[in-house]
């Protein structure tokens, strides 16, 4: 898990503003002060948040994937859970949902460096 959690670091890292704090005691990588990836592991099992407006009714699908509380699951927010029993989805899956969240989070300017 250690490995994948500093692969999912890297990637979100390298869009445009984005940068890491630690509210709460928790990994965080921002754009303008907003999060766009909760990352950390926690007893063992990688856990992920990522807001998914488009992704969000497949992401659901997923063992380990479910609506992120705090009333965040209803503006699309996933919690995503990894080494768990259930497993989780496709790493390969996860650079992708990165992109969605920084995309949906950022401002329309630095999408804009993306494309």
């Amino acid at each position: 898990m250690p490995e994948l959690e500093a692969r999912l670091r890297t990637i979100a890292l390298t869009y445009p503003e984005a940068h890491e704090d630690f509210p709460w005691g928790e990994r965080v990588v921002k754009v303008r002060g907003k999060i766009f990836l909760f990352l950390g592991i926690i007893d063992g099992i990688l856990r992920i948040g990522v807001k998914l407006p488009a992704s969000h009714p497949m992401a659901l699908m997923f063992d380990g994937c479910t609506p992120t509380g705090y009333g965040l699951g209803r503006h699309g927010w996933v919690s995503i859970r990894i080494g768990d029993e259930g497993g989780g989805p496709d790493p390969d899956l996860l650079p992708g949902w990165i992109d969605e969240s920084y995309r949906a989070v950022a401002p329309k300017a630095l999408v804009k460096l993306l494309d």
